[in-house]
Protein backbone atom coordinates (compact mmCIF):
# COMPACT_ATOMS: atom_id res chain seq x y z
CA UNK A 1 0.00 0.00 0.00
CA UNK A 2 0.73 3.55 -0.17
CA UNK A 3 3.20 3.92 -3.15
CA UNK A 4 4.24 7.08 -4.74
CA UNK A 5 1.05 8.05 -6.53
CA UNK A 6 -1.30 10.94 -6.83
CA UNK A 7 -4.20 8.29 -4.91
CA UNK A 8 -1.11 7.48 -1.98
CA UNK A 9 -3.29 8.28 0.62
CA UNK A 10 -6.45 6.54 -0.60
CA UNK A 11 -4.29 3.71 -1.42
CA UNK A 12 -2.82 3.84 2.37
CA UNK A 13 -6.44 4.33 4.02
CA UNK A 14 -7.32 1.10 1.64
CA UNK A 15 -4.69 -0.79 2.79
CA UNK A 16 -4.98 -0.29 6.01
CA UNK A 17 -8.93 -1.72 5.97
CA UNK A 18 -7.06 -4.84 3.92
CA UNK A 19 -4.50 -5.35 6.54
CA UNK A 20 -7.14 -5.20 9.68
CA UNK A 21 -9.63 -7.70 7.74
CA UNK A 22 -6.50 -10.17 7.21
CA UNK A 23 -5.18 -10.05 10.37
CA UNK A 24 -8.99 -10.43 11.93
CA UNK A 25 -9.21 -13.73 10.31
CA UNK A 26 -6.07 -14.43 11.55
CA UNK A 27 -3.72 -14.54 8.33
CA UNK A 28 -0.02 -13.60 9.49
CA UNK A 29 -0.26 -10.18 7.05
CA UNK A 30 2.34 -7.79 7.53
CA UNK A 31 1.73 -3.93 5.93
CA UNK A 32 3.93 -2.81 3.93
CA UNK A 33 4.70 1.21 2.65
CA UNK A 34 6.23 1.16 -0.82
CA UNK A 35 8.85 2.74 -1.11
CA UNK A 36 12.17 2.23 -3.58
CA UNK A 37 13.17 -0.74 -1.55
CA UNK A 38 10.05 -2.56 -1.84
CA UNK A 39 11.76 -5.59 -3.90
CA UNK A 40 14.63 -5.69 -1.15
CA UNK A 41 12.30 -5.67 1.38
CA UNK A 42 9.68 -9.01 0.26
CA UNK A 43 12.58 -10.56 -0.39
CA UNK A 44 13.90 -10.44 3.03
CA UNK A 45 10.47 -10.93 4.59
CA UNK A 46 10.03 -14.29 2.99
CA UNK A 47 6.87 -13.89 2.15
CA UNK A 48 4.39 -16.38 0.80
CA UNK A 49 2.26 -13.77 -1.45
CA UNK A 50 1.20 -10.30 -1.79
CA UNK A 51 -1.65 -7.78 -1.75
CA UNK A 52 -2.09 -5.25 -3.61
CA UNK A 53 -3.61 -2.39 -2.21
CA UNK A 54 -1.41 0.33 -4.30
CA UNK A 55 -3.57 2.78 -6.63
CA UNK A 56 -2.21 4.71 -9.82
CA UNK A 57 1.29 4.46 -11.09
CA UNK A 58 3.46 2.02 -9.77
CA UNK A 59 1.25 -0.07 -8.16
CA UNK A 60 -2.23 -0.11 -10.66
CA UNK A 61 -0.57 -0.60 -14.20
CA UNK A 62 0.97 -3.24 -14.09
CA UNK A 63 4.85 -2.40 -13.11
CA UNK A 64 4.41 -3.80 -9.80
CA UNK A 65 2.70 -6.81 -11.12
CA UNK A 66 5.81 -7.31 -13.22
CA UNK A 67 8.11 -6.72 -10.27
CA UNK A 68 6.95 -8.82 -8.19
CA UNK A 69 6.44 -11.59 -11.49
CA UNK A 70 10.15 -11.11 -11.42
CA UNK A 71 11.22 -12.45 -8.19
CA UNK A 72 8.36 -15.28 -8.13
CA UNK A 73 5.72 -13.49 -5.60
CA UNK A 74 2.35 -14.31 -6.11
CA UNK A 75 -0.08 -11.09 -6.01
CA UNK A 76 -4.09 -11.00 -5.86
CA UNK A 77 -6.18 -9.51 -8.65
CA UNK A 78 -5.21 -8.50 -12.59
CA UNK A 79 -1.27 -9.72 -14.23
CA UNK A 80 1.37 -7.18 -16.07
CA UNK A 81 -0.82 -6.82 -18.86
CA UNK A 82 -4.78 -6.73 -17.63
CA UNK A 83 -3.12 -4.22 -15.50
CA UNK A 84 -1.32 -2.03 -17.83
CA UNK A 85 -3.99 -1.80 -20.43
CA UNK A 86 -6.69 -1.14 -17.71
CA UNK A 87 -5.33 1.72 -16.41
CA UNK A 88 -4.72 3.15 -20.09
CA UNK A 89 -8.24 4.35 -21.09
CA UNK A 90 -7.30 5.31 -23.99
CA UNK A 91 -6.34 1.91 -25.26
CA UNK A 92 -9.22 -0.03 -23.30
CA UNK A 93 -11.42 1.88 -25.18
CA UNK A 94 -9.57 0.91 -28.52
CA UNK A 95 -9.93 -2.46 -27.38
CA UNK A 96 -13.26 -2.51 -26.91
CA UNK A 97 -14.25 -0.49 -29.96
CA UNK A 98 -12.17 -2.81 -31.96
CA UNK A 99 -14.71 -5.56 -30.85
CA UNK A 100 -18.21 -3.47 -30.99
CA UNK A 101 -18.67 -2.95 -27.46
CA UNK A 102 -20.36 0.37 -26.47
CA UNK A 103 -18.03 3.51 -25.56
CA UNK A 104 -17.93 6.93 -25.53
CA UNK A 105 -16.74 8.20 -28.42
CA UNK A 106 -12.67 9.71 -27.58
CA UNK A 107 -9.73 12.03 -29.18
CA UNK A 108 -6.74 11.73 -27.65
CA UNK A 109 -4.90 15.38 -27.28
CA UNK A 110 -1.15 14.98 -27.19
CA UNK A 111 -0.39 18.64 -28.83
CA UNK A 112 -2.14 21.81 -28.91
CA UNK A 113 -3.19 21.09 -32.57
CA UNK A 114 -4.98 17.96 -30.99
CA UNK A 115 -7.28 20.37 -29.26
CA UNK A 116 -9.33 21.07 -32.77
CA UNK A 117 -9.99 17.56 -32.65
CA UNK A 118 -11.59 17.75 -29.73
CA UNK A 119 -13.49 20.04 -30.01
CA UNK A 120 -15.05 18.73 -33.55
CA UNK A 121 -17.31 16.06 -31.23
CA UNK A 122 -18.97 18.40 -29.90
CA UNK A 123 -19.80 19.82 -26.15
CA UNK A 124 -19.90 19.21 -23.71
CA UNK A 125 -16.89 16.85 -23.38
CA UNK A 126 -15.51 15.16 -20.03
CA UNK A 127 -11.58 15.81 -20.15
CA UNK A 128 -9.23 12.98 -17.89
CA UNK A 129 -5.51 12.37 -17.98
CA UNK A 130 -5.00 8.83 -20.25
CA UNK A 131 -3.43 7.27 -16.79
CA UNK A 132 -4.75 8.29 -13.37
CA UNK A 133 -7.49 6.44 -11.38
CA UNK A 134 -9.87 8.35 -8.53
CA UNK A 135 -11.29 10.51 -10.94
CA UNK A 136 -7.89 13.29 -10.62
CA UNK A 137 -7.63 16.01 -13.35
CA UNK A 138 -11.46 15.58 -14.87
CA UNK A 139 -13.36 18.07 -15.95
CA UNK A 140 -16.39 18.95 -18.17
CA UNK A 141 -16.69 21.49 -20.40
CA UNK A 142 -18.60 23.38 -22.29
CA UNK A 143 -16.49 25.40 -25.01
CA UNK A 144 -13.07 26.04 -26.52
CA UNK A 145 -11.76 27.91 -24.13
CA UNK A 146 -12.74 25.41 -21.43
CA UNK A 147 -10.82 22.62 -23.05
CA UNK A 148 -7.68 24.34 -23.76
CA UNK A 149 -7.97 24.83 -20.17
CA UNK A 150 -9.20 21.43 -18.69
CA UNK A 151 -6.28 19.94 -20.80
CA UNK A 152 -3.54 22.33 -19.50
CA UNK A 153 -4.88 20.71 -15.74
CA UNK A 154 -4.87 17.35 -17.28
CA UNK A 155 -1.59 16.83 -18.50
CA UNK A 156 0.03 17.86 -15.29
CA UNK A 157 -1.05 13.94 -14.03
CA UNK A 158 -0.12 12.41 -17.98
CA UNK A 159 0.74 13.61 -21.26
CA UNK A 160 -1.66 11.68 -23.09
CA UNK A 161 -5.49 13.70 -22.11
CA UNK A 162 -8.60 11.96 -23.00
CA UNK A 163 -11.24 13.41 -24.57
CA UNK A 164 -14.39 11.85 -24.66
CA UNK A 165 -18.09 12.43 -25.37
CA UNK A 166 -19.99 13.86 -22.47
CA UNK A 167 -22.86 11.47 -21.96
CA UNK A 168 -26.21 12.46 -20.12
CA UNK A 169 -27.52 9.52 -17.89
CA UNK A 170 -26.84 7.53 -14.71
CA UNK A 171 -23.75 5.98 -13.69
CA UNK A 172 -23.18 2.50 -12.52
CA UNK A 173 -20.62 0.12 -11.35
CA UNK A 174 -19.88 -3.48 -11.35
CA UNK A 175 -17.64 -5.23 -9.24
CA UNK A 176 -16.13 -8.47 -10.41
CA UNK A 177 -14.66 -10.92 -8.07
CA UNK A 178 -13.38 -14.53 -9.12
CA UNK A 179 -15.64 -14.52 -12.69
CA UNK A 180 -18.75 -13.19 -10.76
CA UNK A 181 -20.40 -10.23 -11.11
CA UNK A 182 -21.74 -8.97 -7.77
CA UNK A 183 -24.39 -6.15 -7.28
CA UNK A 184 -24.52 -3.69 -9.68
CA UNK A 185 -24.82 -0.12 -7.82
CA UNK A 186 -26.37 3.12 -9.14
CA UNK A 187 -24.63 6.23 -8.17
CA UNK A 188 -25.65 10.00 -7.34
CA UNK A 189 -24.23 13.42 -6.79
CA UNK A 190 -25.32 16.85 -7.26
CA UNK A 191 -21.65 16.99 -8.44
CA UNK A 192 -21.46 17.66 -12.51
CA UNK A 193 -19.79 14.02 -11.95
CA UNK A 194 -18.83 11.24 -9.90
CA UNK A 195 -15.75 12.96 -8.97
CA UNK A 196 -12.61 13.03 -6.33
CA UNK A 197 -14.72 14.69 -3.43
CA UNK A 198 -17.94 13.15 -4.58
CA UNK A 199 -15.87 9.35 -3.91
CA UNK A 200 -14.29 10.24 -0.81
CA UNK A 201 -15.53 13.23 1.20
CA UNK A 202 -19.21 14.00 0.32
CA UNK A 203 -22.15 12.96 2.35
CA UNK A 204 -24.33 14.34 -0.52
CA UNK A 205 -23.20 10.88 -2.81
CA UNK A 206 -26.13 8.66 -2.75
CA UNK A 207 -25.42 4.74 -3.67
CA UNK A 208 -28.42 2.51 -4.50
CA UNK A 209 -27.47 -1.13 -4.24
CA UNK A 210 -30.06 -2.42 -5.94
CA UNK A 211 -29.58 -0.13 -8.37
CA UNK A 212 -33.51 -0.19 -9.16
CA UNK A 213 -33.04 -1.96 -12.50
CA UNK A 214 -35.58 -4.92 -13.48
CA UNK A 215 -33.78 -8.33 -13.28
CA UNK A 216 -33.31 -8.74 -17.17
CA UNK A 217 -31.59 -5.25 -17.64
CA UNK A 218 -29.21 -5.66 -14.62
CA UNK A 219 -27.70 -9.22 -15.99
CA UNK A 220 -27.70 -7.93 -19.37
CA UNK A 221 -25.49 -5.52 -17.93
CA UNK A 222 -23.42 -7.93 -15.71
CA UNK A 223 -22.75 -9.92 -18.54
CA UNK A 224 -21.29 -6.92 -20.70
CA UNK A 225 -18.69 -5.35 -17.46
CA UNK A 226 -17.79 -9.12 -17.38
CA UNK A 227 -17.01 -9.13 -21.26
CA UNK A 228 -14.98 -5.44 -21.13
CA UNK A 229 -13.42 -7.16 -18.42
CA UNK A 230 -12.11 -9.97 -19.97
CA UNK A 231 -10.94 -8.36 -23.22
CA UNK A 232 -8.42 -6.41 -21.76
CA UNK A 233 -7.04 -9.26 -20.23
CA UNK A 234 -8.07 -8.21 -16.13
CA UNK A 235 -8.96 -11.35 -13.93
CA UNK A 236 -9.28 -12.00 -10.28
CA UNK A 237 -11.40 -9.06 -9.35
CA UNK A 238 -12.16 -5.41 -10.30
CA UNK A 239 -14.81 -3.27 -11.21
CA UNK A 240 -16.25 -2.15 -14.13
CA UNK A 241 -18.09 1.66 -14.32
CA UNK A 242 -20.48 2.27 -17.59
CA UNK A 243 -23.52 4.81 -17.98
CA UNK A 244 -26.55 4.17 -18.72
CA UNK A 245 -28.44 7.03 -21.35
CA UNK A 246 -32.46 8.24 -21.33
CA UNK A 247 -32.30 5.66 -24.11
CA UNK A 248 -31.17 2.71 -21.85
CA UNK A 249 -28.26 2.65 -24.21
CA UNK A 250 -25.10 1.48 -22.25
CA UNK A 251 -21.79 3.02 -22.66
CA UNK A 252 -18.76 1.37 -21.04
CA UNK A 253 -16.36 4.04 -18.75
CA UNK A 254 -13.41 2.38 -17.59
CA UNK A 255 -12.20 -0.70 -15.77
CA UNK A 256 -10.57 -0.68 -12.21
CA UNK A 257 -8.05 -3.08 -11.26
CA UNK A 258 -7.23 -2.04 -7.71
CA UNK A 259 -10.42 -0.55 -6.84
CA UNK A 260 -10.48 1.73 -3.69
CA UNK A 261 -11.50 -0.72 -0.32
CA UNK A 262 -12.10 2.09 2.19
CA UNK A 263 -15.58 2.93 3.89
CA UNK A 264 -16.61 4.88 1.14
CA UNK A 265 -15.51 1.96 -1.40
CA UNK A 266 -17.79 0.41 -3.80
CA UNK A 267 -16.78 -2.65 -4.23
CA UNK A 268 -17.29 -3.63 -0.32
CA UNK A 269 -20.80 -2.11 -0.71
CA UNK A 270 -21.58 -4.46 -3.52
CA UNK A 271 -20.02 -7.11 -2.11
CA UNK A 272 -22.33 -6.60 1.16
CA UNK A 273 -25.88 -6.61 -1.05
CA UNK A 274 -24.13 -10.13 -2.48
CA UNK A 275 -24.16 -11.14 1.51
CA UNK A 276 -20.27 -11.08 1.67
CA UNK A 277 -19.08 -9.22 4.95
CA UNK A 278 -15.57 -6.97 4.72
CA UNK A 279 -13.51 -9.67 6.28
CA UNK A 280 -14.98 -12.54 3.78
CA UNK A 281 -14.23 -10.41 0.63
CA UNK A 282 -10.92 -9.91 1.96
CA UNK A 283 -10.44 -13.74 1.97
CA UNK A 284 -11.84 -14.31 -1.73
CA UNK A 285 -9.67 -11.65 -3.40
CA UNK A 286 -6.72 -12.81 -1.09
CA UNK A 287 -7.36 -16.33 -3.01
CA UNK A 288 -7.11 -14.84 -6.68
CA UNK A 289 -3.10 -15.02 -5.84
CA UNK A 290 -3.44 -18.44 -5.64
CA UNK A 291 -3.91 -19.22 -9.42
CA UNK A 292 0.02 -17.82 -9.34
CA UNK A 293 1.43 -19.66 -6.72
CA UNK A 294 2.96 -23.01 -6.10
CA UNK A 295 -0.15 -24.39 -4.63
Amino acid sequence: MGGHSVEREISLNSGGAVLAALQAKGIDAVGVDVGDDVLEQLIDGSYDRAFIMLHGRGGEDGVMQGALERIGLPYTGSGVLGSALAMDKFRTKAVWQGLGLPTPEAIAINNVEDLENAAALGFPLIIKPGCEGSSIGMNKVENQDQLRQAWEEAKQYDPLVLAERWIVGDEYTTTILQGETLPMIRLETPHLFYDYQAKYSADTTRYHCPCGLEREQETTLQALCQQAFDVVGASGWGRVDLMLDKHSQPWLIEVNTVPGMTDHSLVPMSARAAGIDFEALVVRILATSIQRGRG
